[in-house]
């Protein structure tokens, strides 16, 4: 009997188990585009809140009472355009970046419409 069963898994090797799974690397690469898909995501969505921090600070440097730790408020202001900055730069979210500023610009939270309309 234990003859027939080493037969048995000389006919099929390693490789050919391994191949009968899928696509080979093919299902590597849709992982490896999912998973970056999905910390590039992950990386806006701390972008975003990021950019509410700062929006926060910027709104309390124009508010009457926190006029006593106004300087501080623009320290952390400060502080936090150049996390920002850095964080686009390194995870290369240039695009995104743009995006929200001009989000930022438009008044009562318009939306940027197309001229070809």
């Amino acid at each position: 009997m234990r003859e027939g069963r080493h037969e048995h898994k000389g006919r099929h090797g390693h490789m050919e188990h391994r191949e009968g799974r899928g696509h080979g690397h093919e299902d590597k690469k849709t992982r490896f585009h999912s998973a970056q898909t999905f910390r590039r995501g992950r990386a806006v969505a701390f972008l975003e809140r990021l950019n509410v921090k700062r929006s926060t600070l910027a709104s309390q440097l124009e508010q009457p009472e926190y006029e006593s730790i106004k300087q501080v408020i623009s320290g952390e202001l400060k502080a936090t355009d150049a996390i920002i900055q850095e964080f686009i730069h390194t995870f290369e979210l240039f695009e995104v970046f743009t995006e929200s500023e001009e989000k930022e610009e438009k008044p009562d939270g318009e939306e940027k419409k197309d001229d070809k309309n």
